[in-house]
């Protein structure tokens, strides 16, 4: 029964995963059919977000009360809806909402298991089914890219979103079918007494809201994290490594495609791995914060040298930045298992909007910040290395708060400050 509810909320989330990442992939179609700007099409990818971060504050409250099953039948018509608007699209404005409407459809494929997990899960098995969880997201997005290039000079981009319709159709049909009711009780369940995940809660009601997350200290810790480093990895992952392989690294569409292929099969390997070595790493370490600690020095040095390579920086390097800050996503579980079962849904889609929400700024922001330099006569080359070089900042300062409050704080707190 575990393994079949997982493989049922892993599908939906593949489809997801798929669904965010192929404007990547169709970004050359697309700016060809519609005339789009470098800005548009950051505006466009980053509109999935967008649907996505609005739903995050309501959905938490859903996912707590009424239990993943319920919340993902719920939202899967709305990224029913979006694939056919996006299908059916004549212009910029219908790309844009078909877009908002899959990022709010889908925007609890992820949550909505990682609370299930949460309830359901040992420590050990809950940090190795969400990197296994992101490793079949990862799949999703391999699934994006050469399979789509493939399939678009025989099918067209528009009715591989009408096949994506009736998958996430089928994908609903199965959680129906598989997923377990949700029994309401607010953190109560004799699996946590006596919160045996580590978490810092007794095993009480939780508190009502988001207040006593916004207050946390380790929430306030890694939201910068969030925002930047782990929303700017997905930016990059699912849009503008495809334009740098292009207009700065001078691929063709294919190669382009192949090397988003490899980005993103890099990526399963790494979720993969994670999952394996979680358990053994963290009780080496001593937690999520002293791997994270350790290791995200090392995916800034990938992009400041991908900045100083220039045109010699092609999907390989793009890869192992990826792949190295994929240890950013051990702050989800190790977020959840800050707080009491009961408030699960919450933490995760709190920390989940702080995230989209930089994947969206990151990926607009990237898109603005290249039209800029180019009409200031800079050549494309030069402006999203100067962009990028900004990111970097960004992510550099990030990781700075992470430290100076690690000082003060450690990983599991009370549940008010």
């Amino acid at each position: 029964m575990a393994v079949a509810v997982f493989l049922v909320f892993a599908f939906a989330y593949f489809l997801s995963a798929l669904l965010r990442a192929v404007t990547a992939t169709l970004a050359p179609v697309l700016v060809a059919e519609f005339a789009l700007h470098a800005r548009d099409l950051g505006l466009l990818a980053g509109g999935y977000f967008l649907g996505f971060a609005a739903m995050q504050l309501p959905m938490g409250r859903w996912l707590d009360r009424h239990g993943p099953r319920t919340v993902v039948l719920a939202f899967s018509g709305l990224a029913v809806a979006g694939c056919a608007v996006f299908a059916l699209a004549d212009g910029f404005g219908d790309l844009l909402l078909g877009r908002v409407l899959c990022g709010a459809g889908v925007s609890a494929c992820l949550m909505a298991p990682l609370t299930g997990f949460r309830r359901w899960m040992s420590p050990a098995a809950q940090l190795r089914a969400n990197a296994w969880m992101l490793m079949t997201g990862s799949m999703g997005m391999v699934a994006s890219t050469l399979p789509v290039q493939w399939l678009l000079p025989s099918t067209g981009w528009r009715p591989m979103f009408g096949a994506l319709a009736l998958l996430v159709v089928l994908a609903a049909l199965l959680i129906a079918r598989c997923a377990p009711r949700w029994d309401g009780q607010e953190g109560r369940s004799a699996a946590d007494a006596p919160e045996r995940a580590g978490g810092s809660g007794g095993p009480g009601a939780a508190p009502p809201g988001y207040a006593a997350v916004w207050r946390h200290p380790y929430f306030r810790r890694l939201a910068p994290l969030g925002f930047f480093t782990y929303g700017g990895m997905v930016a990059v992952q699912t849009l503008w490594a495809g334009p740098w392989l292009q207009r700065v690294a001078g691929y063709s569409p294919l190669e382009a495609a192949t090397g988003l292929f490899t980005i993103n099969l890099a990526m399963l390997c790494a979720f993969w791995t994670w999952g394996m070595v979680n358990p053994w790493l963290l009780r080496r370490m001593g937690g999520a914060d002293p791997v994270m600690a350790a290791m995200l020095p090392v995916p800034l040095a990938v992009l400041a040298a991908i900045v100083i390579a220039g045109e010699a920086a092609g999907a390989a390097a793009w890869a192992l930045y990826c792949v190295t800050t994929s240890c950013i996503t051990l702050s989800q579980p190790a977020l959840a298992m800050a707080f009491p079962q009961g408030m699960a849904g919450r933490v995760l889609s709190a920390f989940n909007l702080v995230m989209f929400l930089g994947v969206f700024c990151v990926q607009w922001g990237i898109g603005l910040a290249v039209d800029a330099f180019v009409t200031a006569g800079w050549s494309e080359s030069s402006a999203f290395r100067a962009t990028m070089a900004a990111y970097g900042a960004c992510s550099a300062l990030a990781y700075a708060w992470f430290l100076v409050r690690g000082r003060r704080h450690n990983a599991v707190h009370p549940i008010t400050p």
